[in-house]
């Protein structure tokens, strides 16, 4: 048995069965760049998961890297609670000068606690407090992972992995639930109308612009529009979590400027850092942040390193349009090679998604296992989603070469057809 396997029994003795993505990827991943990383055997990896969504600039980029030294040698204040320091103060000056201005937004900020669940269930909370109601609709295949995100998200794993009852979320079909010819958005504008339907009024209605792990479903512009419409006139907030697809991961820094939304409340997390540093914030429409302070206290809200990196990654990525326009352009290449790959397997496979989060119904779940396993052997990190984890689901750094980029494709590529080829032969 060679190191790699014994390291990873002395893992499994000692952690927890909670854990998932050692079991997916059984390897001790030392060391990390850009968008490779080394196993302790020294097996390089190209790595298309980017820390679920959290490291859209690679591992341990320079430049962050080189603004979080800095700071940490200059005994600046890290931990200061939710108190004024300067580095809150750069962060939020820098994101709306740079980022809110440029796309004609005005927003206040609230920091919860680090992670993007805090962010989601901050967002729900404000939009009860606000509205005295407690209904929120939201979507099949949502995602959440706190009790409150969860009561409002689709996934039944996740529901019933709690062991309680959750209440206060009504579920509405999403962009193409029910196929092209139904407008699921005339469906939950009816719903509301109706003071029949059993639907009490919402608070808030909660939308991802892509879900990402409910399968990589990419709503259209004019359904999202058709959404905030139906919210506004329900008086209902318009939440939009891009948690998982913001900062940059769709092309442009947030998911729904294609759409031309203006959102109640944001909610970001996950690459906001752009380091893998947890990090979450709202953005919250002025008039609508009415709580005591006390209401929403975190003890790690807005830690101050954090906010030194989520700046940096804002100076290096985010003055202009280039590496957004860069972004988009990688976008296309990825789907073009996807929907290449699925062409020559047939007809049953589909790629979705939008910009640089995209997805590969692999149509059965058995496929993508077999598919994702054969591929991290081979050298590739990519992971799977949706209805039965049958999509595999691509989010390379946003910053990774057009070389590394073809090389995984590659290997998923030859994994896939080789999971196919042996099916063939057992079948």
């Amino acid at each position: 048995m060679g190191s790699e396997a014994l390291n990873m029994q002395a893992f499994k003795a000692l952690e927890a069965d909670a854990c998932s993505y050692s079991y997916s990827f059984p390897a001790v991943l030392s060391l990390a760049r850009g968008s490779i990383m080394l196993t302790d055997e020294g097996r390089k990896v190209i790595d298309f998961l980017s820390g679920a969504g959290a490291l859209n600039y690679g591992h341990n980029n320079q430049g962050i890297k080189d603004a979080i030294v800095e700071y940490l040698g200059s005994d600046a204040v890290v931990h200061g609670l939710d108190m004024a320091t300067p580095a809150k103060l750069k962060f939020m000056e820098t994101f709306s000068t740079a980022i809110l201005r440029e796309r004609g937004l005005q927003y206040r900020f609230q920091f919860p606690g680090p992670t993007g669940a805090n962010a989601v269930e901050a967002a729900l909370k404000l939009a009860c407090k606000v509205t005295g109601r407690q209904n929120i609709i939201s979507f099949a295949h949502g995602y959440g992972m706190s009790l409150g995100v969860i009561a409002a998200g689709g996934n039944r794993f996740y529901r019933t992995a709690t062991g309680l009852r959750l209440f206060g979320a009504t579920f509405m079909p999403y962009d193409g639930y029910f196929g092209p010819a139904v407008d699921t958005a005339d469906y939950l504008r009816n719903a509301l109308l109706d003071k029949s339907s059993g639907i009490d009024p919402p608070a808030a209605i909660l939308v991802e612009t892509v879900q990402w792990e409910g399968g990589v479903n990419a709503a259209r512009k004019e359904w999202l529009r058709s959404i905030q419409a139906i919210a506004k006139d329900a008086g209902a907030l318009f939440i939009v979590d891009d948690v998982q697809v913001g900062c940059g991961r769709t092309g442009e820094f947030f998911s729904f400027e294609f759409a031309g939304l203006t959102p109640d409340i944001v909610a970001m997390s996950n690459s906001l850092s752009g380091y893998g540093l947890p990090l979450s914030i709202l953005l919250i429409k002025e008039g609508l942040d009415g709580g005591r302070p006390i209401e929403r206290i975190d003890t790690f809200q807005g830690n101050n390193l954090t906010l030194v990196s989520a700046t940096a990654a804002i100076d290096i990525y985010w003055r202009s349009r280039t590496f957004s326009n860069g972004v988009q352009r990688m976008g296309e290449l990825m789907r073009n090679r996807l929907e290449a790959i699925a062409s020559k397997h047939g007809n049953s496979f589909a790629v979705r998604g939008r910009g640089m989060a995209l997805g590969f119904d692999c149509q059965f779940p058995g496929l993508a296992d077999a598919t994702t396993h054969k591929a991290f052997h081979k050298g590739l990190i990519v992971a799977r989603c949706g209805p039965d984890d049958r999509i595999v689901k691509f989010s390379p750094a946003l910053t990774i070469d057009l070389e590394t980029l073809n090389q995984g494709l590659e290997i998923f590529e030859e994994s896939l057809a080789e999971t196919l080829e042996y099916d063939e032969s057992v079948s």
